[in-house]
This record gives structure tokens, sequence and C-alpha cells, in this order.
């Protein structure tokens, strides 16, 4: 079954135990990974900046894992169920079983994840624009700057003068947009940051 079908709206209402396979098959495979050095400088850029806001589209976890606080998910996170009828939340473990049903109200749950033919999260793009619209620097790190929303967000950055920086082993439609523009891994990139 094609990717877009079974990580659709459609396929929760349709077969909600097909859903769950896909993306327990998807979490076992990310369990074992660990945050790059990306990762852990923006991590750490939390603690150096007194106003800096991380937003990713990633569902992976990874920034949280390298402790960043107060990411902005725009597509949610593998590791959180959330309700089909009350939208409560819930962690799923990294090790053991997920959540069957939901604490608050026993009704089935779903991934917290954005699917095909969903909006965004309520809130989270907002949010998102708020904060790229205050910003005096605007990273844009490993995007394809292809899916939106999400690739408006360092437009509205751009136009309440940001200055851009985008860091990506290739060029994208952004990067003619940007102040500057780092080719190559983030991995290797920002860590050579932290001393500017």
């Amino acid at each position: 079954m094609p990717f877009d079908v079974i990580s659709s709206a459609t396929m929760v209402q349709r077969n909600l135990p097909a859903v769950w396979e896909w993306f327990d098959y998807r979490r076992g495979l990310l369990a074992s990974l660990q945050p790059n050095p990306a990762h852990r400088e923006l991590a750490r850029w939390q603690d150096r900046f007194e106003d800096f806001t991380l937003v990713t589209q990633n569902v992976d976890g990874l920034h949280q894992a390298a402790g960043s606080r107060g990411v902005i998910e725009l597509h949610g996170s593998i590791w959180r169920a959330r309700c089909i009828t009350c939208d409560s939340r819930q962690e799923i473990p990294r090790s053991g079983a997920r959540p069957e049903a939901c604490f608050a109200c026993g009704d089935h749950l779903r991934p917290d994840v954005v699917l095909f033919g969903e909006l965004l999260p309520a809130g989270a793009f907002e949010l998102a624009a708020e904060k790229a619209a205050a910003c005096d620097l605007c990273f844009v790190i490993g995007t394809s700057a292809l899916v939106y929303p999400a690739a408006s967000l360092p437009e509205v950055a751009l136009a309440h003068g940001a200055y851009l920086c985008e860091v990506n082993p290739e060029r994208t439609p952004l990067s003619d947009s940007c102040d500057e523009v780092l080719t190559g891994k983030a991995g290797a990139l920002l860590p050579l940051l932290a001393g500017c």
C-alpha cells in the first residue's frame, strides 16, 4: 500500500489497526536513532540566546531527545498517541507497548501526527508564524522548502526584516531569497557556528 494511502486521515477511519501497524513499524526503525550534532547544537542555542524558538516538521522527537524544550511540532510526534474522541494525548514509550485506549475516555487512539488530508495542529502554525514575524535571525535547516504551509515561515521572517540563513546539503527554491546559504550537512555546519 502506498505511503500516502496508509498514512492518511481516510485510513484512520477505514482501518486504524493498519495505520498503527505502519506507525509501530516506523517507531521501531526510529527507536535506536540518536540526535546528531545539529540537534545537540540547536539545544545549546536555546540556552545561549534569550529568545529562541525551534519549529520542526520532523516527527521523530530527536530535537527533544537532544534537550530542546518547547519545540513547535508542525506535524506532531510519532512518540504520542491522540484520542479520536476527546483529543487527549498520551506519550508512547521508546521501549514497551503503546497505550491501547485513551486514559481519559477509553476510546481508540491514533498516531499524533499530521496525516495526508489533515490540517496542522490547532495553533502550531499560528504560533510559529508569530515567532517568525518577530525574529531578527531565521535559520532554515535541512528542508526542501517545498512543503506548505511550513515553507512560508521563512517568507514571513524575511517580510518582517529578519536575516535569513539557509543550511542545507543542496540549494532549494528559498536559496535565492536568503541572506546567507551554507551548503552542507547541518550536523557538520551548525557546530562550527558555536563560536560566532
